[in-house]
Order: C-alpha cells, then sequence, then structure tokens
C-alpha cells in the first residue's frame, strides 16, 4: 500500500510537471524571450525549494481541513489517482487546469465515499478565492502594467530598459515556480501528509517529480500559455508573471489551496485588456474556464467511484 501511495504522489507531482509549470514557463517562451529547453532548469530549482520552505501551510489544509475525519489510505490513494488521471487527460488536449482543484475535488469525492463528514466551511472558503484569484490578478496586472509603463517613458535609455525588462521576465518565472512549488505541490501530497508521512520528503518527492513532468510533457500547455491567450510583450510578462506570483504565494503563506493555472491566466487576461478586449482570445479562454469547472467536479465524482470500485472488489 505504501508503495502505491508513492507511486500515486509521483504521478500526481508528475502531473503538476506537465500542465502547472506552463505558468511559469508560457510566457517567457512564447514571447521568444528564452527557449524551453534552458528555462526548465532554471523553473526546477525554483520549485524544489518553495516545496521545502513554504508548502506545508496548503499541505495541512488539504490533508486536514478539508474532510473532518482523516482519510484512510484507500481514499488517499483514490484521491490522488483520481486527480492524475483528470489532469493527465486535460495536458493531452492542452488546456491549462488546476490541479489544486482537482485534488481538493478527489479529497471530498473519496472523503463523501468512504463515509466522511465534509468540512463544507473549509470547501465553500476554498471555491471563493478559486473565483477571486483570476480576478484579483487580471485587475493587479492591468494596474502593474501601466505603473511599469509610467516609469519606461521616463528612461531614456530604451535598449538598456528592454534588456532588464528581459531579464526581469526570467526571473519573475522564477517567483511563479516557486510560489507553484509552495502552494500546488502542498495541494498535491496534502493527503499523503495526513498519513503522517514526512513532510520534508514528501516536498522534496513532489518537487522532483514536477521537474521531470515538466521536462518530459510539459510543451504542450506551455504552448497554450505562452501563445494561445493573447500575444506578451516583456513588459505585459513581468506584470502577469510578478502579478500571479504574488496572488499564489499570499494564499500559500495563509494556506488556502489556489490555481497557478487561473492566477497566471487571470493576469494575462488583464495585461491583454491594456490592448483592447479583440486581443484576447475569448474561446480559448471559454475553454479553458469549462477545464476549471470540471477539474474539480470530474475528480471527484472519479474519486468517489474508485473507491466505491477498491470496496467491492476488496482490492488494497
Amino acid at each position: 500500500m505504501i508503495i502505491l501511495l508513492v507511486l500515486a504522489g509521483l504521478y500526481v507531482g508528475w502531473n503538476i510537471g506537465a500542465n502547472d509549470t506552463a505558468n511559469c514557463i508560457g510566457i517567457p517562451v512564447g514571447s521568444g524571450l528564452i527557449s524551453y529547453r534552458k528555462i526548465i532548469y532554471l523553473v526546477a530549482v525554483f520549485v524544489v525549494l518553495g516545496a521545502l520552505l513554504q508548502s506545508h501551510q496548503v499541505m495541512e489544509t488539504v490533508g486536514r481541513g478539508v474532510a473532518r475525519s482523516p482519510l484512510n489510505e484507500k481514499a488517499v490513494f483514490a484521491a490522488m489517482f483520481s486527480a492524475g488521471v483528470f489532469v493527465t487527460f486535460a495536458t493531452f488536449f492542452k488546456v491549462p487546469v488546476s490541479t489544486s482543484q482537482a485534488m481538493v475535488g478527489g479529497v471530498v469525492g473519496a472523503g463523501l465515499s468512504m463515509g466522511s463528514e465534509v468540512n463544507l466551511g473549509q470547501v465553500i472558503t476554498i471555491a471563493e478565492v478559486w473565483v477571486i484569484s483570476p480576478l484579483l490578478t487580471a485587475a493587479v496586472s492591468f494596474l502593474a502594467y501601466h505603473l511599469l509603463a509610467f516609469f519606461l517613458k521616463r528612461v531614456t535609455m530604451v535598449l538598456l530598459w528592454d534588456r532588464i525588462l528581459s531579464y526581469l521576465v526570467i526571473l519573475s518565472s522564477g517567483y511563479v515556480a516557486f510560489s507553484l512549488g509552495a502552494n500546488t505541490v502542498g495541494t498535491a501530497v496534502g493527503p499523503l501528509a495526513a498519513l503522517a508521512v514526512n513532510r520534508v520528503w514528501l516536498a522534496l518527492m513532489a518537487g522532483v517529480a514536477l521537474s521531470v513532468g515538466m521536462i518530459t510533457y510539459g510543451r504542450r500547455v506551455t504552448e497554450t500559455v505562452g501563445k494561445g491567450i493573447t500575444r506578451l510583450d516583456p513588459l505585459s510578462a513581468v506584470a502577469a508573471q510578478l502579478s500571479a506570483a504574488g496572488a499564489v504565494n499570499f494564499f500559500a503563506y495563509i494556506g488556502i489551496p489556489v490555481s497557478t493555472s487561473q492566477a497566471i491566466v487571470g493576469a494575462i487576461i488583464g495585461v491583454g485588456l491594456v490592448k483592447g478586449v479583440k486581443t484576447v482570445s475569448l474561446r480559448k479562454i471559454l475553454k479553458i474556464v469549462i477545464g476549471w469547472v470540471a477539474s474539480p467536479t470530474a475528480a471527484g465524482l472519479l474519486a468517489f467511484g474508485v473507491y466505491k470500485g477498491i470496496e467491492l472488489v476488496g482490492f488494497l
């Protein structure tokens, strides 16, 4: 059972790398500032650091705060396996979904399936933040763009400023990666943390698995985030990434699992609106929003069914 749980944890971590790390690298790669191959190693380091230094609060929320009774080993496996399967499906179709949402949905579904009472107040709080997060980052990135542009107009050495902006895009990608490690990694292994598994080892395991997922299968969703929503110049990229990373890092600090995908997509929409609604692909946004709604719902239903199936056949 322990082996299966570890494998499920690695599978979820791999899925985060395949889908969610597009939020870290989609903008600099999509804008042509750096190649995919060069930036993935930088991001991998910051993801592991975020997981080790700041993921414990979110682990606690997902592991013990969503279901009032601790999940048993079968329910933990059902939750993690179901979340992983849904994210794999979404990644195949290049849709940036939320592993955090899938995992919370999986925990709720597995908890209900084993007869545990769901902490409805905590779930509602998390869902409210899911709605607020993209709206917040859109507004902040819109304002951040105008603030940066205000200072840009007062810089006479334009070429030097362009170079500084290019470096800031890459550095802000590292900050997004740190926030991803702090929040989403904590969500991914939260159910395992509830089984009293060492949290430092969990964070390290998930961080490494995430890095492997990014290296092996992360390019598909990167194209959607970097080019599918709107075209970004370096100024827009910095504003979007700093806004998204700041929001995700803040919510990780207070222990609320949020979607890095929602944060970065909201931020990209915000800077895209600076140039007008017509520059934003509304069709692509609708596809992404449908994925956000389907993520916790589908993972929850699948986890409910997987747990019942395990109980029915006496497996595990």
